[in-house]
């Protein structure tokens, strides 16, 4: 199930407690409170996931505000597709995410980036870490 990771819903209301702040430092204003209901209820019930038919509408009209703040694309345009690879060396995408992506819905894409962010193999998220820390090793560096 590509559902929406409780993750993202925490993510979602700290976006908006910095957006849009307890005006009386107690009182949720609606998208948070939307977002922390959801979250409370997965938290009790030990889900991971809901589904996106389930959020209330509240909840997922403020999600998918927060969704519009973060990257569209885990692309670092070194696409090892093109060249027939059937996972993306730069990004960590599969054939069929890279070509499909901007059909894709939000939760769909969200659920790459989870996967990519925990696999953390691609170029993403090694390369650029390992060259830095060669730098530092290097006197001057």
């Amino acid at each position: 199930m590509n559902g929406i990771h409780i993750t993202d819903i925490e993510a979602a209301i700290n976006f908006w407690r910095t957006k849009a702040p307890s005006a009386d430092g107690a009182a949720l204003p609606p998208p948070t409170r939307a977002l922390a209901e959801v979250y409370a209820v997965m938290a009790f019930e030990r889900r991971h996931d809901i589904d996106e038919a389930a959020m209330p509408e509240a909840a997922l009209l403020a999600w998918l505000i927060w969704y519009q703040s973060t990257p569209d694309t885990p692309c670092i345009a070194i696409c090892s597709t093109s060249q027939g690879d059937e996972v993306c060396k730069g990004c960590g995408r599969t054939f069929a995410e890279v070509q499909y992506w901007t059909e894709m819905q939000p939760v769909q894409k969200r659920a790459t980036w989870r996967r990519i962010t925990r696999e953390g193999t691609s170029w993403r998220f090694n390369k650029y870490a390992e060259r830095a820390a060669e730098n530092r090793a290097v006197p001057g560096g």
